[in-house]
């Protein structure tokens, strides 16, 4: 079933119509996770042993040296995940590593907390809007945490291959992986609400601005948009296996984008009208878009890539 495509005065709301690759970030290992601040820019890229943190000098440029370089006290420690806090002065991760951690980012960049796991891998993060609730996907559960007080709120068990993604909206969380299943939960009976059959693995989950719309990204490519609280239910074909899949909703809640394996597309929301696409070289692991909207930043083999976007 495909949406309808919305009215000439819905279609004219602020979307970009094309991309121009400005930068390159040099940050010498598999960029695993990636996160982007605006006011001022900063570009965090996350991989095997360290964070390289960017300024804005760096983000039109392709030999600029990172602004400063978080190294893990344990170099074997991978980030697979990162999420930024609602007033991006903060910046959560979690990968192979013993904790989730969280970290302050000014004046200086420094560990706030570490919320010690009881899994050895986190494949997935999600933030509460206020940044209260914090949820960590793990094979066959997820950790419930208050992240105010760095209390495990709740280790939720899941189907074993049904954690590979989390999200939350509101008062549900969602969570997706091998299995092909897309369930929501309530977060305050912890009963299971919804499922979906998406027949596809469940690469990456994410919900619009409003918190009214989830999108599931599948290993066939496929994007999923469910309507969180009514059975409204639209898909994107896109017909091509995939390794990659990750999805990122602009704040405008306008538009948001999917890499799959080396290319990018930008979709209209929720008409899934196309907008534009970008190749690059090798497989893009992560993906962001600037609060304001700016500036789209991927993650991939050693390097992250900064585009502009047009409106």
């Amino acid at each position: 079933l495909q949406p309808p495509v919305p009215d000439e005065v819905v279609v004219k709301r602020s979307v970009p119509h094309s991309s121009w690759r400005v930068g390159t970030l040099h940050h010498g290992k598999r960029v695993n996770a990636i996160a982007i601040s605006s006011a001022p820019y900063h570009v965090y890229t996350c991989g095997i042993g360290y964070i390289r943190v960017w300024d804005e000098n760096a983000l039109c440029a392709s030999d600029r040296a990172p602004l400063t370089q978080l190294n893990f006290q344990d170099p074997r420690n991978r980030i697979l995940t990162c999420k930024l806090f609602p007033g991006e002065q903060s910046l959560i991760t979690g990968g192979m590593a013993q904790a989730v951690t969280i970290w302050d980012l000014a004046p200086t960049p420094q560990i706030r907390a570490e919320m010690f796991s009881t899994g050895p891998m986190c494949y997935s993060l999600a933030l509460s809007s206020d940044a209260h609730i914090c949820l960590a996907s793990f094979k066959g559960f997820v950790e419930i945490w208050d992240v105010q007080n760095q209390i495990l709120i709740r280790k939720h068990e899941v189907p074993p291959y049904g954690s590979r993604c989390v999200d939350i909206t509101g008062y549900k969380f969602w969570t997706g992986g091998e299995d092909t299943t897309l369930c929501s939960w309530d977060l305050r009976s912890y009963q299971k609400l919804q499922q979906h059959n998406l027949r596809n693995e469940i690469l990456s989950i994410t919900h619009d601005p409003s918190e009214e719309w989830v999108l599931a990204g599948s290993k066939m490519s496929d994007i999923v948009i469910l309507h969180a609280h009514r059975e409204e239910k639209y898909k994107a074909v896109v017909q091509r296996y995939t390794q990659h899949h990750n999805l990122k909703f602009a704040s405008c809640g306008n538009y948001f984008v999917a890499t799959l394996d080396e290319s990018v597309h930008c979709l209209a929301a929720p008409s899934l009208q196309r907008l534009f696409q970008a190749e690059e070289c090798y497989n893009i692991l992560c993906c962001d878009v600037s609060s304001d909207n700016q500036y789209l930043v991927t993650g991939s083999k050693e390097s992250a890539t900064v585009y502009q976007l047009f409106y």
